[in-house]
């Protein structure tokens, strides 16, 4: 369970108050301020706050008195064309602030975005709690025999089930043991800032994350992708689902444009001329190297 019934108490009254304002409001945002999204075994999203909404980005690139234009359809076209020639800063305008629940492996991949305000919970004040990630069954894979960071074939039988009781054992010994050197319970014991030593990545920690929309879909764009770790990667799905409700018009020209388009280099485009011509053109006579050329054809071939 990602929380305990007083916090499940404590996150619906904080979601039951309500306040006039004048600042922009997100009505999809508004249904999702606080509220608990779990992720993997004991991790979740949830929004604590956001300002802007899809009307700010068109306020920002026009510089207007108001909050955007009163056809939908001309800020729609506007954000499109913002997202379509990379002019970012409109989106800047808009942030959003996350707590998130994750195990600590995925929040050292996620601090690699280096474009937030983050605020972790504090170890060396605070006890962990005895909260791991173990794997589902189905996400647990052997390495990939072609991708040097990702994953193969998924283990089944009896391999799998010794991989998962290492994963159990080696966490329950090694919180067991952290619990054993604190400083409590009349025993001199190490400091809590050194008693984390020992305790392994999947243990589970908490952040503020603060982002503004143009970092936070690039943050979204690498980690929704389907190549993606798993373990990020849900939490980013996640996450667009949030953004897809905050800023509709905004999100349908990410997907549009970041996930669902390609960006294809000036010998890509040399190729994609040619073979419109009817010309053969194979990776020998392309001008890109055998890795650039799978990835060319990936983009260019259906499914």
């Amino acid at each position: 369970m990602p929380v305990t019934e007083d916090q499940l108490a404590e996150i619906e009254a904080q979601r039951a108050e309500t306040a006039p304002t004048r600042r922009v409001v997100a009505r999809g945002m508004e249904e999702r301020l606080y509220t608990l999204h779990p992720v993997l075994d004991h991790g979740f999203v949830r929004v604590i706050d956001y300002m802007g909404d899809d009307a700010a980005i068109c306020q920002a690139a026009r510089v207007s008195y108001g909050r955007g234009t009163k056809a939908v359809s001309n800020d729609e076209g506007l954000i499109r064309y913002l997202m379509r020639h990379w002019h970012s800063t409109p989106f800047e305008m808009c942030e959003v602030k996350f707590h998130v629940k994750l195990p600590v492996f995925v929040a050292r991949q996620w601090i690699r975005h280096r474009t937030a305000n983050v605020n972790e919970y504090s170890a060396r004040y605070s006890i962990l709690d005895r909260e791991f990630y173990i794997p589902a069954p189905d996400a647990l894979a052997a390495q990939s025999t072609v991708n040097h960071q990702g994953r193969g074939e998924v283990l089944e039988g009896e391999e799998a089930a010794r991989v998962l009781e290492i994963l159990k054992a080696d966490s329950a010994r090694s919180y067991d043991n952290y619990e054993a050197m604190l400083s409590q319970d009349g025993q001199r014991g190490l400091a809590r800032e050194l008693a984390r030593m020992n305790l392994p990545a999947n243990i589970y920690t908490q952040w503020y994350w603060k982002c503004d929309l143009h970092n936070l879909f690039h943050f979204l764009r690498l980690r929704a992708d389907s190549h993606a770790q798993y373990e990020i990667r849900v939490y980013a799905q996640t996450m667009c689902e949030i953004v897809a409700d905050w800023v509709p018009l905004a999100f349908k020209a990410f997907e549009d444009y970041r996930m669902g388009g390609v960006t294809l280099s000036a010998p890509a485009m040399d190729c994609v001329r040619r073979m419109l011509k009817g010309e053969p053109v194979t990776q020998e006579n392309s001008g890109m190297s055998k890795g650039e050329w799978r990835e060319f054809e990936a983009a260019i071939q259906s499914n």
